[in-house]
């Protein structure tokens, strides 16, 4: 007679004398897995639904558009210009604006040196700009032509006025100035020269951006080279200004020299 109990099944394929083992019965927790599919069903359902809400009131709906565009900086423009030059329409979803492009034309303003756009949520919009600075006038006619240390023409004038110096660069038409080099050095030397160096001066020569010359009142001239070092030069042209030479050369701060070069 054939022997069982209630842990073992002996069957006909099983090998006299060896016992096979039933299969354990299926625990709770496997069965709360079994439900696990339509759980992730639901998440995945509400992950959408959440997307299309955003989606919708970002671009769909009047949450989120542009109603008032705001205009802040230092360049010396009618907001009004800055805003039609924007080219941005009310209404427009903030998601959908092209912040740089945005900024690219404002910067095409004459007076724009620089510009920057950013969204102000839920529905404004800033223009900041940086206005160009004049620094030197370059004799036009009868006047003079008013341009910034990269050389672009921002007026004229009938006179150099204060805080601009002449610039005594031979050039015909002005224009051709533009991202010149030895302006723009010119440009970065004079907004670092210290105060009182800059009260005595009257006139800026710059052929190449590592000659450029100062003309200082009571005709005093200075051959200061590049950018480079320039509180290391103002110092030593301090102590060189005591003699009575009328020509100093600080190209190089170390071996500053008075007298014209023979």
């Amino acid at each position: 007679m054939l022997a069982s109990d209630s842990s073992s099944t002996l069957t006909s394929d099983t090998p006299a004398g060896v016992r096979r083992p039933q299969e354990p019965a299926a625990e709770p927790g496997r069965r709360r897995r079994r439900r696990d599919p339509w759980r992730t069903a639901f998440f995945v359902g509400v992950v959408v639904a959440l997307a299309i809400g955003v989606g919708w009131a970002l671009l769909g709906s009047s949450f989120f558009v542009v109603r008032s565009i705001k205009v802040i900086g230092t360049a010396r423009v009618p907001s009004s210009e800055i805003i039609a030059a924007a080219g941005l329409k009310l209404g427009t979803p903030l998601v959908r604006i092209d912040t740089g492009a945005i900024a690219r034309r404002v910067e095409r303003v004459t007076q724009v040196q620089s510009a920057k756009v950013r969204r102000s949520w839920p529905d404004e919009v800033i223009i900041i700009t940086v206005g160009r600075t004049a620094v030197f006038a370059v004799r036009s006619g009868r006047g003079y032509d008013v341009i910034d240390r990269y050389g672009v023409i921002l007026g004229h004038a009938a006179r150099v006025r204060a805080g601009v110096f002449l610039l005594k660069n031979a050039v015909n038409p002005v224009s051709t100035l533009r991202g010149d080099a030895g302006v723009y050095a010119a440009g970065t030397i004079v907004a670092g020269l210290p105060q009182w160096l800059r009260h005595r001066l009257v006139a800026v020569r710059a052929s190449t951006s590592a000659r450029v010359v100062l003309m200082l009142r009571h005709g005093i001239t200075v051959m200061w080279g590049g950018t480079g070092r320039i509180g290391q030069k103002a110092a030593e042209l301090a102590v060189l200004l005591r003699t009575r030479a009328t020509y100093f050369d600080v190209s190089d701060p170390q071996l500053a020299m008075t007298g014209w070069p023979g």
